[in-house]
């Protein structure tokens, strides 16, 4: 089959360009290549599934600025699509007295970044939250959440279909080489088409 954009692995990050690019260039014939026989099978089915608030990252990167973001078009994306959430929130807990600077340094640095519902806690509030919690100050982020990630990428992976895209399981990639015919560059900006070569 002859494709004008293949994304190579069906995880989370490859699904979610695949079906962001396919929004943008729907004029386009996409295809997303999976060694597996199933989207997600790896890392995006495998880890801890947190929505991050976006507390660690340096104030003005774009790091801190896309986990803020993302975090509440992941929301967004879940509540459209039924998709189940726990929006349960992080404490970060102070319990020595040395710990408390460092605590209200990420306090600031959370809030240069944006993140809502930020605020720190006394004693007594950790417990009420936490029973089996004990400190002397903490970081409440009612913002930070559990999702199935894997979910997620099954979701997006029907996005993707759904809007004319093709997925090929069961397709490993074992080659990639300029096509011989190519030109430096397309009418349209595509540069440099390659041949993929699998093992089916």
């Amino acid at each position: 089959s002859s494709f004008d954009v293949a994304v190579v692995g069906a995880g989370i990050v490859g699904l979610a360009a695949a079906r962001e690019l396919i929004q943008r260039h729907p004029s386009l014939a996409f295809a997303v290549l999976e060694k597996e026989q199933e989207p997600a099978h790896h890392q995006s089915g495998h880890n801890s599934g947190v929505i991050h608030s976006g507390i660690y990252y340096t104030p003005g990167s774009l790091k801190a600025k896309l986990c803020v973001q993302g975090a509440a078009l992941c929301y967004k994306y879940c509540d459209q699509k039924g998709i189940p959430y726990k929006q349960c929130g992080k404490l970060i807990v102070a319990v020595e007295h040395d710990e408390i600077p460092r605590l209200k340094a990420l306090y600031e640095r959370g809030l240069q970044n944006n993140v809502p519902g930020l605020k720190l806690i006394g004693a007594k509030e950790i417990q009420e939250k936490e029973p089996f919690c004990r400190g002397l100050l903490a970081l409440d982020s009612p913002y930070t959440g559990i999702v199935d990630y894997k979910q997620v990428a099954q979701s997006y992976a029907r996005d993707f279909q759904e809007a004319g895209g093709t997925i090929l399981t069961d397709f490993e990639v074992t080659n990639m080489e300029m096509a011989k015919e190519s030109s430096p560059e397309s009418e349209d900006g595509l540069k440099y088409p390659v041949l993929v070569r699998s093992k089916k």
